[in-house]
Formats: structure tokens, sequence, C-alpha cells
């Protein structure tokens, strides 16, 4: 038996109510994961740019050490 299926044998064993609040919460997590997947591969120029940039300040010495206590 795969994890799969010992997880549909779990929920199986859950009232009707908890198995529908269950898929619920699984497909709208599944399509979470899409949408982040296609908003980072929209967005790996920018984030490329960004990068870049944070380097360029960094060596330019226009950047400064963040102290955890202050923030």
């Amino acid at each position: 038996m795969t994890k799969l299926e010992l997880a549909f044998a779990e929920i199986e064993k859950l009232p009707p109510t908890e198995q529908n609040e269950f898929v619920a919460w699984i497909l709208e997590e599944l399509h979470s994961e899409q949408r982040w997947a296609k908003l980072f591969a929209a967005s790996s120029d920018v984030l490329s740019n960004l990068a870049d940039e944070a380097l360029l300040e960094h060596k330019a010495k226009k950047t400064k050490k963040l102290d955890p206590e202050t923030l």
C-alpha cells in the first residue's frame, strides 16, 4: 500500500463533514502551490535584477549590517 493509499484510508475514517473540510483544504493548498510556482516563474527576471542591484550596492559599500536587536 502506498503512502497515498494509507492517507486515503485514514481520511475515509473521518465523518463526511470532516472529509469534505479536508478535501477543500488540500485542494486549496494544491492551487496555492500552483499559483506560487507561476508567480515565481514569472518573476525570475525581476528577482535576478534585484539581486544584482543589491550585490552592486554591497560592493559599493552602500549597505550596512543589520542588527536583529533593532529590527
